[in-house]
């Protein structure tokens, strides 16, 4: 493993994290207590710590609140278009114009009718779906994990009636379906209308492709919490799996990519002088805070630390 690139006249101020593939085991969702306690103590330490994921704030606050951290830490969620703290406060958000959510609608049921539209709002219709039969044939964990935000509506344009915008969208299916939904999207009249970003699973030849408003990615997200706290990118790192991790990382002047990322996604790291962690199942990302605190604060050098 390579040397981690902390090591740098530039101290790291702000470390980005994602959860799933990152921060949680390959199976099961609590965080290991290693993990928990390197970012309890980069916190102590004055290091930001912020979470950016795919997920939405009610998906992803539940697995984060038992870490211990202080309630103004940030959530970057649903990919970059909604920014609030782990305690509710809401930062940012972005949504996609109704007219082009409608639109979307039809276009996407030639992708296997698995399209899922996000709103902020709390509680069952936070997740709007057309089919749920034909949803959970694709994806069955994530179903029945979501069950309590999940509606039907059909047909689907009909969850716009009231005027209310999606913040996100979402299609699923095999690695290949998802590539030719991309390149269709990036060929039609949506193409300047909407950002996508897509997480891949290989070894379940699974993909996700979101749908988000223009200009909204992880790394969009990060780079305006950035500038807020009067950071520059030498000082933030970035530690992520997939490909909706790549802005982010991209931003991040240390990049850091997960052991366990696909050996595309390694390859194309490495390729780019990325540093490569150990695996989400080796504590990967304490590892990395480990030697944070252990090279920046001369603390937390022994894994065995203790608060």
């Amino acid at each position: 493993m390579s040397q981690f690139p902390i090591r740098s006249s530039s101290p790291v101020k702000l470390i980005a994290i994602d959860i799933d593939g990152t921060l949680l085991p390959s199976t099961g969702t609590i965080i290991s207590e290693r993990n928990r306690l390197a970012l309890r103590q980069a916190q102590k330490a004055g290091v930001d710590i912020v979470i950016a994921t795919g997920r939405r704030q009610a998906y992803a606050a539940p697995l984060i609140q038992p870490i211990g951290l202080n309630q103004e830490t940030v959530l970057i969620t649903s990919n970059g278009t909604i920014m609030r703290t782990l305690g509710g406060e809401r930062m940012e958000r972005a949504f996609l114009p109704l007219e082009t959510a409608r639109g979307l609608c039809g276009v996407l049921r030639q992708f296997g009718g698995t399209t899922v539209f996000t709103f902020d709002r709390d509680g069952k219709g936070e997740l709007v779906i057309e089919s749920l039969e034909q949803l959970h044939a694709r994806i069955a964990l994530w179903v029945e994990a979501n069950r309590p935000w999940l509606e039907e509506v059909r047909p689907l344009e009909g969850a716009f009636d009231a005027g209310e915008s999606p913040v996100q969208g979402m299609i699923c299916g095999t690695l290949e379906e998802m590539d030719q939904a991309e390149e269709w999207l990036a060929a039609s009249p949506f193409a300047e209308r909407v950002e996508m970003h897509q997480t891949r699973y290989p070894a379940r030849n699974l993909s996700i492709l979101d749908i988000l408003p223009p200009g909204c990615s992880k790394g969009v997200a990060l780079q305006r919490l950035s500038a807020r706290r009067g950071l520059r990118r030498e000082e933030v790192m970035a530690v992520g799996d997939n490909y909706n991790d790549l802005e982010m990382l991209k931003f991040s002047g240390h990049p850091v990519l997960m052991g366990n990322a696909s050996s595309e996604l390694l390859a194309e790291g490495r390729d780019w002088g990325w540093h490569v962690a150990p695996t989400n199942d080796e504590d990967g990302v304490a590892q990395v805070i480990e030697d944070i605190l252990c090279s920046q604060f001369a603390m937390g050098c022994d894994v065995s630390m203790v608060e």
